[in-house]
């Protein structure tokens, strides 16, 4: 007679539902990602501290900062996260007409900040003050461009969520790959308001 085979069990946990284990293993490496990109900003930041004074006889940020404009960039993606964090809750609540509403929006003010970072950019390069122009600027444009490069992926990232979202629904592995969005544009939204403060305030202060 055949009989039922116990589940399997290591450290006294039993292993019923193997699709969690995944879950928090991709969580927790996901998290050792964070990490590394927290050293690649740390040594941007720290690039930027010993560069920012070098102006070469070129204009200071004193001269090229637009802080209302800028402002209102940085207002685009910190509602863009408490859109993020909406769309969490409808996840968990299981809404995805709502997930997707939220999802979009956050899209959306996303794509905003970014139109407007490339807006000033290309104002700042149109006036010869692109990063060849001195230490200070080519230290702003690494800086102030990785960052938007990441804020480009986590849109792409988050473009792709929704395909598969209204494909198949809210299931395991997208709730799980959601929250690993949510953290990583919730740590480029802490990034940005570093930026903002060190970069953009203390530059027309200076």
């Amino acid at each position: 007679m055949i009989t039922a085979q116990p589940p399997l069990v290591i450290g006294n946990i039993e292993r019923e539902h193997p699709e969690h284990d995944s879950v928090g293993l991709a969580t927790f490496g996901f998290w050792l990602y964070l990490m590394t990109d927290c050293v690649l900003f740390a040594a941007l930041f720290a690039t930027y501290a010993v560069l920012h004074q070098n102006f070469a006889g070129g204009p200071t940020g004193k001269d090229l900062f637009d802080i209302p404009y800028v402002f209102v960039e940085t207002l685009c993606l910190l509602l863009s996260s408490t859109t993020a964090g909406f769309a969490l809750l409808s996840m968990q609540r299981q809404d995805r007409i709502r997930l997707l509403y939220w999802l979009g929006l956050t899209v959306s003010l996303g794509m905003g900040f970014i139109g407007m970072e490339i807006h000033e950019f290309i104002r700042l390069m149109s006036a010869g003050n692109g990063p060849q122009r001195s230490g200070f600027l080519s230290a702003f444009f690494t800086l102030v461009g990785t960052h938007g490069l990441h804020v480009t992926i986590g849109l792409l990232w988050m473009i792709n969520m929704i395909l598969q979202i209204r494909r198949r629904g809210i299931t395991v592995p997208i709730q799980s790959r959601l929250i690993r969005l949510s953290l990583f544009w919730h740590f480029l939204d802490l990034i940005w308001i570093g930026v903002f403060t060190l970069v953009y305030l203390m530059g027309v202060s200076s």
